[in-house]
C-alpha cells in the first residue's frame, strides 16, 4: 500500500463535482503543493475543498508534516477564494478529521 493524497471539488452548495488523486507516493509520505490542489480546483469552479490522505501504517494521527501542509494548503485557499472546509488522514478502522479537531 501507498500513500495517496486525494482532493473532493464541491460546488456552492457543498454538493461533490468531482474527486481526484493528486499524489501517489511511497509506504510514508507523498508530495503535493497547493499548485495541484488548487489549479483543478479553479479549472473546476469549486466553491471549496476537501482534503483527504491515507496513511499505510494504520495510524491516522497527523504528523508535523500533514499539519504544515494543511496550513499552507487553508492560506492559499484563503487566497483564491477557495477554502479548505476539512483535511481527513484515513487509517485503518479510524480516520482523523481536521475539522472536527477544530484544526480548521
Amino acid at each position: 500500500m501507498q500513500e495517496e493524497f486525494r482532493v473532493i471539488y464541491l460546488n456552492t452548495k457543498n454538493a461533490v463535482i468531482c474527486e481526484r488523486t493528486v499524489s501517489k507516493g511511497t509506504i510514508n509520505t507523498t508530495v503535493v503543493t497547493p499548485r495541484e490542489v488548487f489549479c483543478s480546483a479553479v479549472r473546476l469552479m469549486a466553491a471549496s475543498v476537501i482534503l483527504v490522505h491515507n496513511h499505510p501504517s494504520g495510524d491516522p494521527e497527523p504528523s508535523k508534516e500533514d499539519i504544515d501542509l494543511t496550513k499552507a494548503m487553508t492560506e492559499a485557499g484563503k487566497i483564491i477564494s477557495i477554502p479548505v472546509l476539512d483535511h481527513c488522514i484515513i487509517g485503518t478502522g479510524r480516520y482523523v478529521s481536521f475539522k472536527e479537531q477544530g484544526k480548521i
